[in-house]
Formats: structure tokens, sequence, C-alpha cells
């Protein structure tokens, strides 16, 4: 099967979209299918992936998004017709589909392609939080909903994001999560030379990890940072960095790290904690419970299909600094609630191997083409 992957991000660039879009690629490869990626041409200084990929990557030229220039937006090009007619494209899939997306669905309109159109980004809510005037949540909405209708079918990685699809009158909307590599996360990569950089003193030690963009809401985390006993640790990198080293001074920032480094960063934390609201999944959350972390997370989004409130981490109301201080404060008054929420939450997620997504995403790809039919649900039954 050929699978051209028409994405809104890729890397370098570091999100749960990019990635997502890699793992794809990859399985894909792996199960002997021949996968194209089309991305926006990266930041001007950015560093290109480098390294054999297995796949082709095409890219097609590139704006920078308006207060995250880092971040860039896919403009229309002939580049991408081109490239799934010599490609000789089976399936579409459109990964995250809103700017270059929304392009190449009507492409893949015109030559007759099927589309999976994948749910991986609230841009509505983005747009309120990046207060774009000329694109508000309505418009937002109306602007998906001609992508994702246009498509055979539109998956969502969690029941949250199901229901606002179909709420806001997306069609065919089946669930598809997201997988986590158990093997690279795993608790035995906790490091005792680490621990004692990090907190000489003995402290418990919180991590957050993510982008730093105004959606993050990383400032909520000031409550945590000054806990009595507690010593919290930003991993990450994006446009309001600064601004939060202002708003967070007790806090420890390590940039962004990845591949192993990440993974003895996550095995080294004693609580994993997520401030953003707007999570259509969290993957994080999946990478500090796949660690053997304990989880305080947002009761919105993604994280209430990832998180057993009371069993694997707690849920708290959105947006409050003091409910987050407060779950964080009563995980590390107990070692031994965050040992059992740990153990609890690395088997929760241990049966969610990329492998076993990647095949449920096949089946999806085949059932648009008409020659078979998934197991899966769709997410309106």
């Amino acid at each position: 099967m050929r699978v051209a992957i028409i994405t809104e991000s890729f890397p370098p660039d570091v999100n749960g979209v990019a990635h997502s879009v890699v793992r794809v690629a990859e399985h894909l490869v792996a199960r002997g299918h021949r996968p194209l990626v089309i991305a926006p041409e990266p930041a001007s200084g950015m560093p290109r992936v480098t390294g054999p990929l297995g796949y082709p990557v095409v890219r097609v030229p590139s704006l920078p998004m308006p207060g995250y220039p880092t971040f860039r937006l896919g403009l229309p090009s002939r580049r991408l017709s081109e490239a799934l007619v010599a490609h000789g494209t089976d399936v579409v899939h459109l990964a995250g589909p809103f700017f270059l997306g929304a392009r190449g669905s009507t492409v893949a309109q015109h030559l007759g392609l099927p589309t999976v159109a994948v749910y991986q980004t609230d841009v509505p809510s983005y747009a309120t939080a990046y207060r774009m005037r000329e694109l508000g949540g309505a418009a937002a909405w109306r602007w998906l909903r001609r992508i994702h209708n246009a498509a055979d079918r539109t998956l969502a990685p969690s029941t949250a994001s199901a229901t606002a699809l179909l709420a806001h009158g997306v069609e065919r909307v089946w669930l598809w999560r997201r997988g986590v590599d158990t093997d690279r996360f795993d608790p035995k990569h906790r490091s005792a030379a680490l621990r004692r950089a990090l907190v000489p003193g003995g402290e418990v030690l919180v991590g957050y990890v993510g982008r730093l963009a105004v959606e993050k809401r990383v400032e909520l985390l000031a409550g945590v940072s000054k806990l009595p006993g507690v010593r919290l640790v930003i991993i990450g990198g994006g446009p309001v960095e600064a601004s939060l080293r202002q708003a967070l001074p007790d806090a420890v920032f390590l940039g962004v790290r990845q591949g192993a480094q990440l993974a003895r960063l996550y095995a080294s934390l004693d609580i994993f904690v997520h401030s953003g609201p707007f999570e259509t999944f969290g993957q994080t959350l999946q990478e500090a419970a796949s660690s053997g972390l304990p989880v305080v997370a947002p009761a919105a989004g993604g994280p209430v299909d990832l998180v057993n409130h009371g069993q694997t981490g707690l849920l708290v109301p959105p947006n409050s600094d003091q409910a987050l201080a407060d779950a964080v404060a009563r995980l590390a008054a107990s070692p031994r609630l965050r040992q059992s929420m740990g153990v609890a939450g690395r088997r929760l997620v241990e049966g969610r191997s990329w492998t076993a997504i990647g095949d449920e995403l096949i089946e999806h790809y085949s059932a648009v083409l008409g020659t078979a039919q998934p197991a899966a649900t769709p997410a309106a039954a």
C-alpha cells in the first residue's frame, strides 16, 4: 500500500503531530508498505532531519505561525499534487489537517484518492488562546468541519475529542489512540546520579515535559514550584520560555531533551505534572505512566482517558493553579501512594505499543480503500 502522509508538522519540530507521523511512517515501512511524507519547510536555521529515514520526505513552502515563529504553516504548492502522482498514492493520511492539510484534502478529492483525516490539534481553543481575531473558535470549527467531512474517515485520539467533533457536525468519526514505547520509557532508566544533580537535598522531583507555548498554561505551575520539599523541573522549549523563567524563578529549566536522555529524566522524576487544558490526547502523560510515574493533569480532553483518577494519578479542575499545587502536595507527602500509582500507570499502558496502534491504522486505510472492514467501533457507537 502506498500511503501519503500530509502533515502540518514534522521533525525538527518537537510535538505530538510530528512524533506520531514518524512512528506511523516507521511502522508502515516495517509492514512492507511505502509511505511518503509531505510537510512544511522548517524554519530557517533549524537543523534538518539527518540520516536515512526509509521513506521519502517532500517539503513545501512555509510561513511562520503568528506568535510562534519556529512553527511553520505549509502553503499550497504544486509540489503536493506532483508528489502524490509520482508516488502512485493509494490512500492519503491527513495528519492534524488545517492549513497544508486543507490543500491536501482538495488535491486528494481532485485525484479521486480516499483519505483518512487524523484529528490531533484543538485549533479552535488555540485560536482563542493566541487571540487570533481573524480565526475565532466558531470559524475554526467551520473550517475543520469542511476538511474532515470531505474525508472518508476521521480518527479522533480520545473520547473527549470524538465527542467535540461529533457535536460540531463532523461525520464518520472513529477512535484511534496513540502508542507508547514502553521499552524506551521504563522505570529501569531511573538514574541516581541524575537525581543527585537535580535534587541534592533529596527533594521530591516533579517534572513537566512539553512545549513552552501559550496554550500549555505552564505558568499555572508557579504554586507547585513553591511547595516546600519539592523541586520542579521544566523539560522543553518554545516561544514563551523567557516569560516562564520569570514567572517560575524557583523552577529548573532543562531545555529540549529527546531519546535516551529524555527517558532517563522521566524515570528519575517522582511525579509528573501537566497543566495544559487543550490536549486532544496527551502523549507525555503516557510516557510518564510508562516510566512508572503518578500523573497530575487537568480533567479535560485527552487526560480524562489516560489517567484513572485515584489509581494512576490525580485529575484536577482545568486552569487552577491551586488545584495543581494541592494534588502535587498530596502525592509529595506520600511515597507509598506515588509508588502504587506509578505501578498501576505502568501496567495500564503496557498494551499500548506503537505496533498494535499502527496495525489498527492500517485497518482504517484498508477500510477506506474498500479492501477490509476494521474491527474497531465508530466513535458514534
